[in-house]
């Protein structure tokens, strides 16, 4: 399968903080990839880079074989780079459609209204809650706003910053049946930073190890998991 996104050797810097070391990946087209670490390995940086959010980098990323290092954000949107934030990043003042409608802000295609239904599809509960505040939300509702709002850009990419967080595990279980569903029945490419690894090695078909800011290992599940090390820091086994 052909690289929907590509990094190659990719440094990025808070100010004069290092952060990422010579990053390289690879996200298939119509692939899910986890970016598994402990806190502080720079996952979230590496989501950051991609989009060009706060964050300076050096290096090659490519979307679609377009090079868009530096490119600004809203271009990487139009690209086809939807983003799901750490901390979900919906707007609490707003409402459920306000958010959703926020999220095509960008499209000019006469169909917001057929991605809304289709929003309403996998988040059934979201049709409920359409004219309610999204801060009134429980914290899973949250989360479902966050990822249907990042697909009603039509996104080929969707990047996504523990998904899990927060959440109980009913509701994490939920999430990411919804999350498999929308892969397989859009191809929709996704690259996930998960803090809870059990999780996530069931979801992606690809995994890449991040510390201290460099990928360390990379592979199948099955490959990663059965590292004892990996066990042993992510599996508690």
């Amino acid at each position: 399968m052909t690289a929907l996104l590509e990094l190659r050797e990719v440094d990025a810097w808070y100010g004069a903080t290092a952060v990422l070391r010579g990053v390289t990946l690879e996200v298939e087209d119509g692939g899910m990839v986890a970016l598994l670490g402990a806190n502080g390995a720079g996952k979230t940086t590496t989501l950051r880079a991609i989009c060009n959010s706060g964050v300076r980098t050096r290096g090659e990323i490519r979307f679609a074989g377009q090079r868009i290092v530096g490119q600004p954000t809203e271009n990487i949107v139009r690209l086809g780079v939807g983003h799901v934030p750490e901390g979900r990043g919906t707007f609490l003042s707003l409402s459920v459609e306000e958010n959703l409608r926020l999220g095509a802000y960008l499209r000019r295609d006469g169909k917001v209204a057929a991605d809304t239904d289709r929003m309403f599809g996998y988040f059934p509960v979201l049709r409920d809650r359409y004219h309610q505040q999204a801060g009134t939300l429980s914290g899973g509702e949250q989360q479902m706003l966050a990822i249907a709002r990042a697909l009603m850009s039509r996104p080929k990419l969707l990047l996504l910053d523990e998904p899990s967080f927060g959440l109980a595990p009913i509701l994490v279980q939920e999430i990411f049946r919804i999350l498999r569903v929308i892969n397989q029945e859009e191809r929709m490419t996704m690259l996930l930073v998960e803090q809870n690894a059990r999780l996530a090695l069931e979801l992606v078909g690809q995994v890449f190890l991040l510390e201290t800011g460099r990928v360390v290992a990379s592979g199948p599940p099955t490959q990663i998991a059965a590292d004892e090390s990996v066990r042993r820091a992510y599996l508690g086994q």
